[in-house]
């Protein structure tokens, strides 16, 4: 039995038996124990897409297919990913502080649609935890060649204007262990966390992590909101060519929720297909207005929407929801079709 079928006939119908958080929880507690048995992980290579190497913003990627952040908000179960042949993997988002999120229930889903709201809200295990297990696994045998990516958000209890010194803390702990760092200033989920995207704040932001970055020396990447107006975006890029920005994550999760029946919806950030089209349009319109590398993010959940994303100019493609539902077939499919 291939990957895909072995997912839809056996694995998906488990998972979604369980309420989407209890799913969530029960593979990530799996893929967790997996990664500490190297003979398991040989046998989840055989799920691998074949080989497509490319150099981005000065990293080696084995395929352009990557974890996005928010699947493994912890960092527990990267060599699972790994082996299941993700070409780069992003934890977090992580914040300075630990934190438990919000109030459950706080991820639904919509089969028909093959979307997901979640409104989880940063919820991890603080950068301190955090950076000490990623040093762990840094020093044992088990850190895999693939490149690692660490998301990093504002604690919830930080207020807003001392968000600069809340993601410079966590950027110290975690940066060299990274091999690229992504600034998370678009979720939906964190009061006040989307207006450091205006520009003052933001320019306030990137030098500060640039100062930092002196010493550390890795890629950053600014992860953005897909409900934007062109003239914020275009502040934005602006922005992050000024102060050093390695590329652009697009995007995070929508709150438009046109897609979903007015009785089902919930308060929260919307992904899955009905993102498709709004993230493609921004990954277009960063890549005609410059030259920074993008890694797109949103609706990939076949072969299809990933070579939309390829043409719309992205380098690198990070699925998610996609995954929720097609699992580790999906990974193949995106190679081979795209």
């Amino acid at each position: 039995m291939n990957a895909e079928a072995l997912y839809q006939r056996l694995v998906r119908p488990i998972l979604f038996s369980l309420s989407p958080e209890a799913a969530h929880n029960l593979a990530i507690r799996n893929l967790r124990a997996i990664s500490a048995l190297p003979s398991v992980l040989r046998q989840l290579e055989r799920f691998q897409p074949a080989l497509s190497p490319r150099t981005v913003f000065g990293l080696t990627f084995l395929n352009p297919i990557g974890l996005a952040a928010g699947f493994d908000k912890n960092g527990v179960a990267i060599p699972a990913w790994a082996a299941l042949g993700f070409g780069f993997v992003e934890i977090g988002t992580v914040t300075a502080k630990a934190q438990p999120g919000n109030p459950k229930p706080r991820i639904f889903r919509y089969p028909e649609q093959e979307a997901l709201i979640n409104r989880l809200g940063f919820n991890n295990d603080g950068a301190d935890v955090v950076a000490a297990r990623l040093r762990r696994l840094r020093e044992s045998s088990r850190w895999p060649v693939i490149p690692i990516g660490i998301n990093l958000g504002k604690s919830k209890i930080t207020p807003i204007e001392n968000a600069v010194e809340d993601y410079v803390y966590s950027f110290r702990l975690l940066a060299p262990l990274a091999d690229y760092v992504v600034l998370n200033v678009s979720s939906p989920n964190t009061p006040g966390l989307r207006s450091l995207q205006e520009h003052a704040a933001l320019v306030q932001l990137l030098a500060a992590i640039r100062r930092e970055n002196e010493t550390a020396r890795k890629p950053v990447l600014l992860k953005i909101a897909p409900d934007l107006s062109i003239a914020e975006l275009e502040q934005i890029i602006a922005a992050c060519e000024q102060h050093g920005i390695a590329g652009i994550v697009a995007t995070n999760t929508t709150l438009d929720h046109s897609a979903i029946p007015s009785a089902r919806d919930q308060t929260g950030g919307l992904s899955g297909r009905p993102l498709r089209k709004k993230s493609t349009e921004f990954v277009r319109a960063i890549t005609s207005r410059s030259s920074l590398p993008v890694i797109a993010s949103g609706g990939i959940a076949d072969a299809a929407s990933a070579r939309e994303k390829f043409e719309a100019g992205a380098q690198l493609l990070q699925v998610y929801t996609g995954y929720v539902y097609r699992g580790p077939g999906l990974l193949r499919e995106i190679a081979q079709g795209s």
